[in-house]
């Protein structure tokens, strides 16, 4: 697909090619579905095990910070995944007390790189909480997944908040 652009005089002034990014195919993009579902669900210890050994979930305050070095919402390796979900499971977070009903939604799924056995995908997404009062929270999800002999496994979660950087509700559920 061609772009063409008008300048201020009405002459042509820029013309692009875009080419739309391909979307996952159909057992990555069931991967991202069921994630999505285990954490809408509280299936906590179900969504624990979709996780690579050397996984990465991260929640940035701003997009491209350095997580090393920049205050994140999240920065968590496997075993603070695992340590989380515990956390999850026991049903004791007071600000989870009565839990979250959520259900979320991804859109607009595009493969941005691709190796022989990782595919990594971005995007849009919704997650609709219901606790006391609805809350919206929306953003950029990028999930890079990996194909094992045993199957798919998430490697890396990165999501992008809409509005990251602002004041936040909590995040004591899965985002």
């Amino acid at each position: 697909m061609t772009i063409t652009t008008e300048g201020m005089d009405g002459a042509a002034d820029v013309s692009s090619t875009l080419t739309p990014l391909p979307a996952p195919d159909s057992d990555i993009a069931g991967f991202l579905y069921l994630e999505s579902r285990l954490a809408d669900e509280a299936r906590y210890s179900e969504w624990e095990l979709l996780w690579a050994d050397d996984a990465l979930y991260w929640v940035p305050m701003h997009p491209d910070t350095d997580p090393k070095t920049q205050l994140s919402y999240i920065y968590d390796n496997r075993r603070r995944i695992k340590s989380r979900v515990a956390q999850l499971n026991t049903g004791n977070r007071h600000s989870q007390t009565p839990p979250s009903v959520m259900r979320r939604m991804l859109s607009n799924m595009e493969v941005v790189d691709s190796t022989a056995d990782t595919v990594t995908v971005e995007s849009n997404f919704a997650v609709f909480e219901y606790r006391y009062t609805q809350r919206i929270w929306a953003g950029r999800v990028v999930h890079k997944v990996r194909r094992t002999d045993r199957g798919l496994e998430l490697v890396a979660k990165t999501v992008h908040l809409v509005g990251a950087g602002g004041p936040l509700d909590t995040l004591a559920f899965l985002i």
